[in-house]
């Protein structure tokens, strides 16, 4: 028998996720679209700058005043202080984004880049893609609920646009703001707007980043000597992380004025670029890490050298990103490491670049798709292993303190604590839970 009440309440179930759909599929078009092109024309930009220094080496004795420029800049469009910690918590608290920081980390980025900062990309794509995506969300009247997954719709979608990795750049957004817990609502519209993104980037261009490299065979004497291998990729993401850290708080305290503080560090990498007698640790550094992963060639002491140059010219105030930087150590290092132990050393650069990635991102899923995405599927099981092993050891530490880690990485326990946070112990934590359930 015909039930007229039932049918009218599917209709209207059905319809609503109709709409639902519809309104993140145009979402995601509009986000993906704006951030495919602003993504491309920063990736184009970045590339372009980096040829220009190469071409006039004498523009590393600019990086001083390319500084001032930078802390000038971003006084007068109001985002003084502002980065990627700030996208975090707009998704964590709907915190407003201004839409001038847009402008402002593409510049910053742009003149780091070009006369010789070290620093990467990745920094600038949050921070766009998020903005975008918040912006966009605001003109067409989300709640604040959706804005949450607008932002992060367009973290996935700049991400992708300059990597061309789009199943990483969504993974990382809906599971790496908050470890241990994962935006589900967000993942359609995420993956949509990072298809969309990374089909407009292609079009315009932007070749996305891949690496040839041969994996082992699967066999026991191999995952073991990856084992100890993997160990050091977790503490060599810790200390990524506290000296990156330790740096920024460092010169913070001794330079408080953020026009002395970033001339002083230009002044610092243009000595330090004459004193190793390489420009292999300004910019990005992408043929070094080319040469670790193909050609299994590193300099003993290049990840150590690269971490140098990326702590002084990000606690200094220049702009740009983290992460080609770990990409960068974590390469080195394997290269380096991995014959001591009887691996191959082009296989343990690849090992090194996500499992670094891993441990200082806490973000384990995402770099294993960023390891299939990079090298392909051969050699999963090493990737996803080293993963485990780097995300496990590393601890709480983190390049974004506003991430927060909602369980514990040794037991099944809720702690929710921010990443370079240490969790309180199960009893301290029990007992300050039952003083604030009585008040």
């Amino acid at each position: 028998m015909f039930d007229r009440k039932r049918f009218r309440e599917w209709v209207r179930s059905t319809g609503m996720y109709a709409v639902v759909l519809t309104k993140w599929m145009f979402l995601a078009l509009i986000v993906g679209s704006l951030c495919g092109v602003v993504g491309a024309v920063f990736h184009l930009s970045v590339h372009y700058a980096a040829q220009t220094r190469g071409a006039y080496p004498w523009l590393l004795w600019c990086l001083p005043l390319a500084g001032l420029a930078i802390v000038g800049a971003y006084k007068l469009m109001g985002t003084e202080g502002m980065g990627t910690n700030d996208i975090i918590d707009a998704v964590h608290e709907d915190e407003r984004l201004p839409v001038l920081l847009v402008p402002s980390i593409f510049l910053g980025t742009m003149l780091t880049h070009l006369c010789g900062g070290s620093a990467g990309r990745e920094g600038a794509a949050l921070q766009i893609g998020g903005t975008i995506g918040q912006r966009t969300g605001r003109l067409l009247r989300l709640d604040d609920q959706d804005l949450r997954v607008a932002t992060l719709s367009g973290m996935s979608a700049c991400f992708s646009a300059l990597f061309g990795t789009p199943l990483t750049a969504v993974v990382f957004a809906v599971m790496g703001i908050s470890i241990g817990t994962m935006y589900h609502a967000a993942l359609l519209p995420c993956l949509m707007s990072a298809l969309a993104a990374f089909g407009v980037s292609l079009g315009l261009g932007v070749e996305p980043t891949r690496f040839t490299v041969a994996a082992p065979e699967i066999a026991a004497g191999t995952v073991f000597q990856g084992l100890p291998l993997s160990v050091l990729f977790a503490l060599v993401s810790i200390l990524f992380c506290k000296f990156i850290h330790g740096t920024e708080h460092w010169l913070e305290k001794r330079i408080p004025n953020p026009w002395i503080r970033v001339a002083v560090g230009g002044f610092a990498i243009v000595a330090l670029t004459y004193l190793v007698g390489t420009r292999n640790y300004n910019g990005a550094g992408m043929e070094v890490i080319t040469a670790a992963i193909e050609q299994g060639t590193a300099h003993p002491a290049a990840f150590l050298l690269k971490l140098l140059f990326t702590a002084v010219t990000l606690a200094a105030g220049f702009k740009g990103g983290e992460v080609v930087p770990s990409f960068f150590v974590g390469a080195t290092f394997g290269c380096v490491a991995a014959p001591l132990l009887g691996l191959p050393a082009d296989f343990g650069a690849a090992l090194g670049l996500v499992s670094v990635f891993c441990g200082v991102t806490n973000s384990p899923v995402a770099s294993v798709f960023l390891s299939v995405e990079l090298f392909g599927s051969g050699g999963l099981w090493y990737f996803a292993l080293a993963c485990g092993i780097s995300y496990m050891l590393s601890g709480y530490s983190g390049l974004y303190s506003s991430q927060t880690i909602l369980y514990s990485k040794l037991k099944a326990r809720y702690i929710n604590v921010h990443a370079n946070s240490r969790p309180a112990a199960p009893e301290k934590e029990r007992k300050e839970r039952e003083t604030a359930e009585r008040t």
